[in-house]
């Protein structure tokens, strides 16, 4: 049964529609003038309705109470005499089981008119069955004009569903509708391609006390429907309790814009732990956007990851993420996304491009572990989760934090994970405490210490050649996350594994003689090799693998602290061990010490990549190796003394 509203002022008890009302009094003072889209349950015998006569008999005149209920006044209950058109008061006297409803006219001197709006029965979006004539209430989250009809999309507190409206082929039904607005639509639950679908009948926007109502009910009820599942972290890390909160926060927005309907646009770095982050997140956000959603395509429309090559967010990959959104705005009328940046985003070198978004309504989230510029980008940022933030450092990786993030938004993928945030710490090197419970419980999936590294150097291989595209399948099955053959992905990382590993024996052969070494005052090791000159270009691995794996040997064959560079025309790569290097500051003071050497870029304590100008490279190079031979050593950045080969 169906209840209306009629202002405070005339007295109707809460809930006053008058069918809720089976005992009105014959000498009851309202009169309900009720809205034309009110139906048989908004009436009771009893009550007093104006109507307006729709046609004159010899034995009395039929009226119209609204669109949908009709009936008769008999003649003996007639006080005067009508025209078609005209306006009365009656009292309805009865409803006979035939549905045919009996009226006689009041006198209307004393009686008080109350406006009552229709209040149809809402039926929710993960209710709708196929062939029911229903009304869906909630908010526009996409319009979408085809070439034929409208398709909109609503979302209430339990899903999204797609709504077809057809004015004709090509024109936009209810311009009047946007998106934001809260609407009403009416129609039959039909199916598209097999999709539930509403095929649209009405569509109505809600205005004033109405749209505030029922926005505020939609509000808490997402509010609610948002909040991040309460799980345990897969090991107990007290550096990791910290971040904790954020992440909560974080999860909690993810699964927000999802239940808005907004798409998602996830950017990562390019290398095992971003990887081992952006993973994990897809597919926690794919199984929460299939759930709200009546199509279970909506994931593959609705979010996107990308790698990024750069360890900033560079002003060409921005670009990109515009064009895109506004592409897909312009086109298929969805809202502009939500941006993820993964081990990635937290320096001054990305608010450039934050800064163009900032045209945009582009909300941007950040989860990184390189050495922040919170002054910078919190600014610009709608949440920012890194360790630095709470005096904790890289060894907390962003595959790590990601792991917990993405079982904040769905837990059921939990299984597929355990093995991650090892492979995560090992691809990036942690030197975490907790990075051997993390290798303990890969090793209850069936990776050895050995495995892992497989599994890094696999996803480093396959994302270099994968340079800008997601390699959704491929990388899901070198990681084993989503991948439904464990044979399959085991042949994979095998077969990537030995073709990294030879790649990289080839690249170290061509640089071995090459390389320049001297010992600093601090007693650590320096080693330089010209990249441009002396290494393979354009192939695996690239100047940062390659700078990498060159360091790991020179650490392994020392035991000492080592530092290593390996640059090109105007760029340079930096790798250290037992030594800290604070790469930020160091670029920050080049560009005061070198003005018009335009030095940028970033990283950590123990690794980082920056770029120059061409003709200022041997400039920056011995400035850049002067403060290095001023760095501390410090043991605990060692290699040598972390504990992860027990």
């Amino acid at each position: 049964m169906t209840e209306h509203s009629a202002g405070e002022d005339a007295g109707i008890p809460e809930g006053g529609s008058p069918s809720a009302r089976r005992d009105v009094p014959d000498d009851a003072t309202v009169v309900y003038d009720l809205d034309d889209d009110c139906t048989m349950d908004d009436v009771a015998e009893g009550a007093r309705y104006l109507v307006t006569v729709n046609g004159v008999v010899d034995y009395g005149v039929f009226v119209d109470v609204s669109e949908n209920v009709s009936g008769l006044v008999h003649e003996s209950g007639l006080d005067g005499e009508y025209e078609e058109g005209d306006e009365l008061v009656v009292r309805l006297t009865e409803i006979r089981e035939n549905g045919d409803i009996a009226f006689e006219e009041v006198d209307p001197a004393e009686n008080r008119v109350v406006a009552v709006e229709y209040e149809p029965e809402i039926t929710a979006v993960d209710e709708l069955h196929r062939g029911d004539a229903v009304t869906v209430e909630g908010e526009l989250t996409q319009i979408k004009q085809t070439g034929g009809p409208t398709i909109f999309h609503v979302g209430d507190e339990s899903g999204i569903v797609a709504a077809a409206a057809f004015e004709e082929a090509g024109v936009r039904a209810y311009p009047e509708a946007e998106i934001g607005d809260v609407v009403r639509v009416s129609g039959e639950v039909g199916l598209h391609d097999g999709v539930r679908q509403l095929e649209v009948d009405d569509i109505a926007v809600l205005e004033a006390e109405t749209e505030e109502a029922a926005r505020e009910r939609l509000d808490e009820a997402r509010a609610e429907h948002a909040a991040p599942e309460s799980v345990e972290p897969l090991i107990e890390w007290d550096a990791f309790e910290k971040l904790r909160p954020d992440l909560e926060e974080l999860a909690r927005l993810l699964r927000r814009t999802v239940l808005e309907g907004r798409p998602i646009r996830v950017r990562h770095h390019a290398d095992g732990d971003g990887m081992c982050a952006a993973i994990p997140v897809q597919r926690a956000l794919e199984s929460f956007i299939e759930s709200v959603h009546a199509d279970p395509d909506a994931g593959r429309h609705l979010l996107k990851r990308l790698p990024a090559k750069a360890p900033f967010y560079e002003m060409e990959d921005v670009t990109r993420d515009l064009n895109f959104a506004l592409e897909g705005r312009a086109r298929h009328g969805q809202q502009l996304p939500f941006l993820l940046m993964l081990d990635n985003g937290s320096t001054e070198e990305d608010t450039p491009a934050y800064r163009n978004l900032a045209h945009y309504d582009m909300p941007i989230a950040v989860v990184d572990h390189h050495h922040p510029d919170p002054e910078a980008v919190n600014p610009l940022l709608d949440a920012h989760v890194n360790p630095y933030l709470y005096d904790e450092d890289y060894s907390i990786t962003t595959g790590m934090m990601c792991v917990e993030l993405a079982r904040m938004i769905d837990p059921q993928i939990t299984e597929e994970l355990r093995h991650v945030p090892a492979v995560a710490g090992v691809s990036d090197r942690s030197r975490a405490d907790a990075m051997s419970d993390y290798v303990e419980l890969a090793e209850a999936e069936g990776y050895d210490r050995d495995d892992l590294d497989d599994v890094g150097e696999a996803l480093d291989y396959a994302a270099h050649f994968l340079r800008y595209s997601s390699g959704h399948s491929v990388v899901n099955d070198v990681l084993n996350v989503g991948c439904d053959d464990r044979d399959r992905h085991e042949e994979l990382v095998e077969f990537l594994a030995d073709r990294a590993e030879r790649d990289v024996a080839e690249q170290l052969d061509a640089v071995g003689d090459h390389v320049e070494h001297e010992t600093l005052e601090s007693d650590a090791h320096l080693y330089r090799i010209d990249l441009d000159q002396w290494a393979h270009r354009f192939t695996y691995p690239a100047p940062g693998k390659t700078t990498g794996e060159l360091h790991d040997t020179k650490v392994e064959e020392t035991g000492d602290p080592v530092i290593t560079i390996g640059y090109g025309p105007d760029f340079a790569v930096l790798r250290s061990d037992g030594v800290r290097l604070d790469i930020p500051e160091m670029v920050e003071e080049l560009n005061e010490e070198l003005p018009g050497a335009g030095v940028s870029g970033g990283g950590h304590l123990v690794v980082g990549s920056i770029k120059f100008v061409k003709g200022r490279r041997e400039q920056v190079i011995d400035a850049l190796v002067e403060k290095m031979a001023d760095a501390e050593i410090d043991e605990a950045l060692s290699s040598t003394a972390a504990a992860l080969d027990d």
